[in-house]
């Protein structure tokens, strides 16, 4: 009879291990971000609009029946504090998934940590081409930096009928990303990169460049760069004189760059991942307990962090909490409705298909200017 006890015991603990990490009615979700430094309002965004998501989700019951709790630690865009990170969630709090909620350079860093250790992991907006191929447990909800770079060169030639182009290029991999896409892009068409210029994070001053850019008089300025730099060369052009047409990409998306740039950001086009008009019940009805609960409107960094957490949440719904099992529920996800556009499927590397998000400033506050759903320009490589 003990024998059998025992035996029963054993089989059950085998069970235990075998659909996930043992757990006592909490499912552990790993989330970084960079809270503090010169990117803390992105990851403010990201927190604030996953830990939305996490009391709408701790409220209604949590993951059949049991609490998510969500670790979250502060990588401040540093790659040596991520890989510290990284190693903490997997090696310390025993997380069955990861949320990254911040840039390319934590998320490149980490994803092949997290991948060696098989926990899944979903990039929310880093864009570098090298994060999923990391391995089959990392994914990505975002854009890649190319792809969203030809959704920007397609918005200038054939959405703004730009034909000559000025290009201010963040001097990072994900300036160089978008750049190689929109090059791509404005090619196919005849579109002429007349001046383009190469700048560091945290450059102030951009009127010698502006100045370049105001004697060849373009039909349109391309700016990739984040809200703090975008703010000040978009201010800074319109106090020039410039009176092109300036487009943006998802960086500008923030109400920092709005509060930033002021008046000068009206009329500024961008390729982003949130469309703030989409009809959508659930959309708008997050816009509002965003606006509610923290004061501000939502951004494209928040919606991106929102639909990769929800990701991985409906994967533990439908896999239970092993972190083997989560990966291939998030591989075989179709068709996920999700604040940013329908994910209709991950390809191979784990990199989502859905249309790019083309937003106008109008009034101070970002609205829909279209959308860009050529399966030629959105659909990711798949290796």
């Amino acid at each position: 009879m003990k024998k059998w006890i025992l035996g029963g015991l054993i089989s059950l603990l085998a069970l235990c291990v075998g659909v996930g990490t043992l757990w006592a009615g909490e499912i552990k979700i790993g989330f970084f971000a960079p809270l503090t430094g010169f990117a803390a309002a992105d990851g403010a965004s990201a927190k604030n609009a996953v830990t939305l998501a996490l009391e709408k989700i701790n409220v209604s019951g949590g993951i059949n029946g049991n609490k998510v709790k969500l670790v979250i630690y502060d990588d401040r865009v540093n790659p040596q504090e991520s890989v510290a990170i990284a190693n903490k969630l997997v090696e310390r709090d025993k997380v069955v998934a990861v949320v990254s909620g911040s840039y390319s350079t934590p998320t490149r860093v980490t994803a092949p940590i997290f991948n060696k250790a098989g926990i899944p992991m979903v990039a929310a907006y880093a864009v570098d081409p090298s994060i999923t191929r990391a391995g089959p447990y990392i994914f990505r909800t975002g854009f890649l930096g190319e792809v969203e770079g030809k959704a920007a060169g397609e918005v200038a030639v054939n959405l703004l009928k730009a034909k000559t182009i000025a290009m201010f290029t963040i001097d990072n991999d994900f300036g160089r990303a978008l750049s190689k896409g929109f090059h791509e892009r404005i090619k196919k068409f005849g579109g002429k990169v007349v001046y383009e210029h190469a700048f560091a994070i945290g450059t102030k001053d951009f009127s010698a460049m502006l100045t370049k850019v105001k004697a060849l008089d373009p039909d349109l300025l391309f700016i990739s760069g984040y809200y703090e730099e975008a703010a000040l060369a978009v201010k800074q052009a319109r106090e020039l004189g410039l009176t092109c047409r300036i487009e943006g990409e998802e960086g500008f998306d923030s109400p920092k760059f709005l509060e930033l740039a002021g008046d000068a950001a009206n009329g500024v086009v961008i390729t982003t991942n949130l469309n703030r008009d989409d009809p959508r019940p659930f959309v708008q009805n997050f816009i509002k307990a965003y606006k509610k609960k923290y004061g501000m409107e939502p951004d494209m960094v928040g919606a991106s962090s929102y639909d990769a957490f929800m990701v991985v949440v409906n994967a533990i719904r439908k896999a239970g909490p092993n972190p083997k099992a989560i990966r291939k529920a998030i591989a075989e996800t179709k068709d996920f409705d999700g604040l940013t556009g329908r994910i209709t499927h991950f390809n191979k590397l784990g990199e989502a298909m859905k249309p790019v998000q083309v937003q106008i400033v109008k009034g101070g506050e970002f609205h829909y200017f279209g959308v860009i759903s050529d399966p030629e320009i959105i659909t990711p490589p798949n290796k």
